[in-house]
């Protein structure tokens, strides 16, 4: 038989209390090293919600430090070209609050950040986003409203930096997952062009 949880009550008495350690590591501002790990981040994502309800988690990648640190408190994150469909920019347009995960390769531990969202379309530090000729088109502006280092367990347990434990082939390859999965009407051959080696030319291009 199933049993639901249906009260903070029962879920705190299921997992217990938090330690005082867990609790005191939220802080509001930035600190240096929070700077430093932003500028060797080259990958996180973007939690955001809907007015109804509904979520999206959205990957946004480029070279380290892409994320721009605008002050003690607001970080900005650039749009790169995508597919357009912007679920997560039309979450923030209903909902400001977002929540963000950076990752560094090979470190088991994760800075988070959440915080209030905008969307800016166009300020002067839009040129120093400039990658491989693209400048954003926009970008996620973010006021922190919450900042802590996330442990290390479910990187360790995951093993997820460990090399032999990588499976990459226990699912068909991305150009079948299409062809059989989302129902395209491109063929399997024009789908292995397209995620072939021309993809990564079009990385930086709308």
């Amino acid at each position: 038989m199933t049993v639901e949880i249906t009260s903070p009550e029962e879920l705190r008495d299921l997992l217990g209390t938090p330690t005082p350690r867990a609790i005191a590591k939220e802080r509001v501002v930035l600190h240096e090293r929070d700077r430093q790990w932003l500028a060797a981040s080259p990958f996180c994502l973007v939690a955001t919600a809907g007015a109804d309800g509904s979520c999206d988690v959205s990957p946004k990648g480029d070279p380290a430090g892409f994320v721009r640190v605008l002050d003690d408190t607001t970080i900005a994150v650039p749009e790169r070209p995508g597919n357009r469909r912007a679920d997560g920019y039309r979450n923030i347009l209903d909902n400001p609050h977002v929540g963000l995960i950076f990752l560094i390769p090979g470190r088991t531990d994760t800075l988070r950040i959440n915080g209030r969202a905008r969307l800016i379309r166009d300020a002067p530090w839009f040129d120093d986003m400039v990658v491989k000729g693209h400048r954003p088109v926009l970008a996620v502006e973010v006021t922190v409203e919450q900042i802590f280092y996330h442990c290390a367990k479910a990187f360790l347990r995951s093993e997820l930096w460990r090399p032999e434990s990588w499976r990459p082939e226990a699912l068909p390859p991305r150009p079948r997952l299409a062809k059989e999965v989302e129902a395209v009407p491109e063929s399997l051959a024009d789908l292995e062009r397209h995620y072939g080696p021309a993809y990564l030319d079009s990385l930086y291009r709308g």
